[in-house]
């Protein structure tokens, strides 16, 4: 039997997925969560043998979770399943220790599957990201500049291109402004560009946020 955790702050969504899993005779929702903490505290209290969980939850979530639950449980395996695209988080999430990434859009089938194949320890992706991830690790001197930001920098440089001023991300990170300052300094450098403007079109031409025509 699969134990399972779900991890997502829709209570919807909860529902939609456990009714799902539930389908299944080798699959059991052991446990749910609506944000990164109750996760945690679950993750502690309880066995599971695979965590499925949104990037995007209050609190500590995302690449933060993903590390603090391997931290804890090295061989607890972790799924993500978001509605941000591969190309927003997925390598970051592999890097970070989740053994698979898939998007909300992904068909029934294919999330069973893919919990059956991380709860055995193996890895679900999709060729494109596999490729992806190879040449990062193999040290590709031609990378995208993106991929060279560090999780914290990644982290702000979304939240600039999104329009978030200074104060608000400073905010919401819990950082000062001078720390977030210095960070999107670095962010520019590493990025070779002069103003938030050229982040937001790059961030766009490579599909890191949604464009309008997206939405």
């Amino acid at each position: 039997m699969i134990r399972i955790l779900v991890a997502d702050d829709h209570a919807i969504v909860r529902g939609g997925l456990k009714q799902l899993l539930s389908g299944q005779s080798d699959f059991l929702v052991t446990g749910e969560a609506n944000n990164g903490l109750e996760a945690l505290k679950q993750i502690r209290e309880q066995p599971f043998d695979v965590v499925l969980m949104d990037m995007s939850m209050p609190g500590r979530s995302g690449i933060e979770l993903i590390k603090l639950v391997k931290a804890e449980k090295p061989k607890l395996a972790i799924l993500v399943l978001s509605m941000h695209k591969e190309e927003q988080y997925a390598i970051r999430a592999l890097k970070a220790g989740a053994l698979g990434y898939l998007t909300k859009e992904s068909a029934p089938d294919q999330l069973v599957a893919a919990i059956r194949k991380v709860a055995s320890g193996g890895a679900f992706i999709s060729s494109g990201v596999a490729e992806r991830l190879a040449l990062e690790l193999g040290g590709n001197h031609d990378a995208d500049p993106h991929t060279l930001l560090s999780d914290r920098e990644y982290q702000i440089f979304r939240m600039i291109v999104l329009g978030m001023p200074i104060g608000v991300i400073a905010g919401e990170l819990s950082l000062s402004a001078k720390t977030v300052s210095t960070h999107k300094t670095r962010i520019l450098q590493k990025m070779r560009m002069a103003s938030s403007a050229e982040l937001i079109h790059y961030a766009i031409r490579h599909q890191l946020v949604e464009s309008p025509s997206d939405s």
